[in-house]
């Protein structure tokens, strides 16, 4: 994949060997804010208030005044939840908001790629080869900016039943070597939408949750602080043996 035009300041100072990455420069000139608005107005008030109805339970107006960078983690369950958290962000914010996103679901075509890069800002993770140089750019991002919302599904994937299942390392990894704070955020009703096999989400209501904002830790105390907050939202959502 070629390489990207970084116009952005702050990705010309990223090391020369993080630069191969097809990460789209959030280069704010008035192309990217019209598309950011029409994007917006189609998410906001279209697909997330008359097909999927979705519901907010929480503040993140207060959030963003106390926390200027987060790590925002959440059950993933379906293709709705990384569209839903952004619906679910006033758009005021979006410019600190990014998205750790799987290179070869998110990048896999140039339809898929266009709105990985201008609609969601992903930041592309190659899951098989390059992790090593993924995890370096987010730590350089978290690092430097001097706001960031990054949107991390510390699951890994999908799963495949809607409960909950082992956190992978790297919200730890990030948040101890950056001493970033950790925000959690629940979806309910996200498997029953858009279940794994499914090619596409079914209407209906979708309630999203914000939580408490956790300091940096290993992921096994992460986990266990957001399966007990979970528990109180929506107990189905763990399975028995975990109960």
């Amino acid at each position: 994949m070629k390489d990207w035009n970084y116009e952005n300041d702050q990705w010309k100072n990223l090391p020369t060997y993080l630069k191969h990455l097809p990460l789209f420069t959030r280069h704010f000139d008035l192309t990217s804010k019209l598309i950011g608005l029409l994007w917006g107005c189609v998410l906001k008030f279209i697909a997330y208030k008359f097909y999927v109805r979705l519901k907010v339970v929480g503040d993140f107006h207060k959030v963003y005044k106390e926390h200027p960078k987060l790590l925002i983690i959440s059950n993933h369950s379906s293709h709705l939840d990384a569209t839903s958290i952004s619906a679910a962000v006033p758009m005021r914010y979006w410019k600190d908001l990014y998205i750790s996103a799987a290179k070869d679901y998110w990048f896999r075509n140039p339809v898929f790629t266009f709105f990985s890069k201008h609609c969601l800002g992903a930041i592309p993770i190659d899951r098989k080869d390059k992790k090593s140089e993924a995890i370096d750019l987010i730590l350089t991002l978290l690092k430097d900016l001097d706001r960031i919302w990054l949107i991390l599904f510390p699951e890994g994937t999908r799963s495949p039943d809607g409960y909950l299942q082992n956190f992978k390392k790297g919200v730890s990894i990030f948040s101890q070597k950056t001493q970033t704070p950790v925000f959690f955020i629940y979806i309910k009703g996200n498997a029953k939408l858009w279940p794994k096999e499914n090619k596409m989400p079914k209407p209906g209501v979708l309630t999203l949750y914000t939580g408490p904002v956790v300091p940096p830790g290993p992921i096994e105390e992460i986990r266990e602080a957001y399966k007990n907050w979970v528990i109180t939202i929506d107990p189905s959502a763990i399975s028995d043996k975990e109960k």
